[in-house]
């Protein structure tokens, strides 16, 4: 399958996504873990542009390969510690790139993979050119027709782990839509397109780079066979459009990126070999850039250092001081559990909206005399929860921010390598213009707070309009998130000094969300004191 405007339809496959569709609330979040149902198999989509609103997962022949679990992409200082490896394939239109990633993305077995088609990328038209190409007379198989500074910027920001918007093209009208799609980092990318290697900075960023080699008989049979059964175009017209654009650009501009190739895959699709040899080059470089935490090292660092200056810590009233009494008793029903967590919870939003900047405003009361007060210093407040306990301070937020948005991310741990791991996010248009509530019912080692910063910042969150809010924390979480992100204002309503060999906070509060929700206490959430280290 081509990457070229002209024949842009593609199997049913979508690249992998952790952000939906980026509205401003949480509707419809968990579920879209969940494969799609009663899908029609025999319709046909493109890639990135055209699956909008597809689950984030990708289907193969033999397997559904969910995007949930994504390891730590930075380092205890919270700065990049790994890129994702990315593949980029070329190759004439029509020579199979798309069914060559297919297979690759299969054999590779890799639970985070982005699959990135240059088509996404085609410049916006003029009125002159968009009557051009309503009359088949625009060649979008040469290099102008694609926006490589676009392209470029893109493929930093994925391999630096950070989100990126794509554009939504319709080749119908062929324009951009209003709508962007958002993108999150993987382990591995997959760019593909007719001019992968057309441009020398792009190259830079390719840590692999294949062509696919198919015959020019067999490249223009696929196109015939395509737009004749598939668009209704007639012989001569496919032909025409062949000769006048495709092949001269091929000659011209594609075949001559061979050389640059680290591999060429003869046959594409049909070169088992090759794609064994690509999946275990691309194997054995994941491997080298895998980053492991140690968790003790972590615990260990911060001994008897002094509380950050970052951190804010709910003055400890005889009033504060029974709620916490209450939560913590193991014997507290769960009612009462509920009802004193919301209190406390209450108190601490309050609390941390006091931090908030204000300027002075003066208003004129109903007698008519001025009265100096403070307002506001900033566009909106947005909320965003770490599932699943996080959200239980949502109706508190709520309560006492008028208009609020809210995002949730959803992070949990790897019980294999004790990890925490990114499954799931959905944040509001523009967050990075907000000041941002992150809420955690607990924080004990800090690596889920650590994961959930690192993803707002790399939304383009300013690290200090990040506030992290949480009912308990343990000094090993305090001391973790300060020393990586020191911008970021820490609060909360108690700080327990301990942390036990199986990282729970002593004497903490149990397990949060199953104590809340009522659960079993099997249930292996993102609430930090009862999880394994990752969290």
């Amino acid at each position: 399958m081509e990457a070229s405007e002209s024949s842009h339809e593609r199997p049913g496959m979508c690249e992998a996504e952790a952000a939906g569709d980026n509205h401003g609330s949480n509707t419809g979040s968990r579920d879209q873990l969940l494969p799609a149902m009663g899908q029609n198999k025999a319709q046909r989509k493109r890639t990135t542009s055209q699956c909008k609103s597809e689950p984030p997962l990708l289907r193969t022949s033999k397997r559904t390969i969910y995007t949930a679990g994504r390891p730590p992409w930075y380092n205890e200082h919270g700065t990049q510690s790994k890129e994702a490896f990315v593949i980029g394939l070329g190759g004439g239109s029509a020579s199979g790139k798309t069914t060559v990633a297919r297979m690759i993305i299969e054999a590779l077995d890799v639970p985070w993979v982005v699959l990135l088609s240059m088509d996404s990328f085609y410049k916006v038209l003029t009125p002159e050119e968009q009557a051009m190409a309503a009359g088949n007379n625009f060649n979008f198989d040469h290099p102008d027709a694609f926006d490589f500074d676009l392209v470029i910027s893109t493929l930093k920001k994925l391999k630096q782990g950070k989100s990126v918007k794509i554009p939504v093209y319709d080749f119908s009208s062929h324009s951009r839509k209003k709508e962007w799609k958002t993108l999150y980092g993987a382990n591995v990318i997959i760019f593909e397109g007719i001019m992968a290697f057309a441009d020398p900075e792009l190259l830079k960023l390719l840590d692999m780079k294949i062509f696919v080699e198919t015959d020019s008989d067999i490249r223009l049979v696929r196109r015939l066979r395509r737009d004749i059964s598939e668009r209704g175009r007639d012989l001569e017209g496919v032909i025409k459009q062949y000769n006048k654009f495709v092949k001269p650009a091929f000659d011209q501009y594609i075949q001559p990126t061979m050389r640059v190739a680290d591999i060429v895959v003869p046959r594409g699709n049909g070169n088992s070999v090759a794609i064994h040899l690509i999946v275990q080059h691309v194997h054995s470089q994941l491997e080298e850039r895998k980053l492991r935490w140690d968790m003790a090292a972590l615990a260990s660092a911060h001994q008897f250092q002094p509380l950050p200056r970052t951190l804010s810590v709910l003055k400890s009233t005889p009033q504060v001081r029974g709620m916490h009494t209450i939560i913590r008793n193991r014997e507290t029903s769960r009612d009462e559990f509920i009802f004193y967590s919301k209190r406390l919870m209450r108190l601490l939003i309050e609390h941390a909206l006091s931090l908030l900047p204000f300027r002075t405003c003066t208003v004129q009361t109903p007698q008519g005399h001025d009265y100096e007060g403070r307002l506001y210093h900033g566009k909106r407040i947005t909320g965003v929860s770490i599932l699943r306990a996080g959200e239980t301070m949502e109706p508190a937020l709520r309560a006492v921010c008028k208009d609020v948005r809210i995002g949730t991310i959803l992070i949990q741990t790897n019980p294999n390598t004790g990890e925490p791991e990114l499954h799931y996010l959905r944040l509001p248009k523009d967050i990075s213009e907000d000041h941002v509530i992150l809420m955690d019912c607990t924080v004990s080692t800090g690596a889920a707070a650590m994961m959930a910063v690192r993803v707002l910042l790399d939304h383009d969150v300013p690290e200090d309009k990040i506030f992290l809010l949480s009912l308990l924390m343990a000094e090993m979480g305090v001391h973790s998130v300060a020393y990586a992100f020191p911008q970021v204002k820490i609060i909360t309503t108690a700080v327990d000094k301990k942390v036990n060999d199986l990282f729970r906070i002593i004497p903490g509060i149990g397990n949060f969300g199953d104590r809340y929700f009522g659960t079993d206490a099997a249930v292996d959430w993102s609430d930090e004191e009862d999880d394994p280290p990752g969290c």
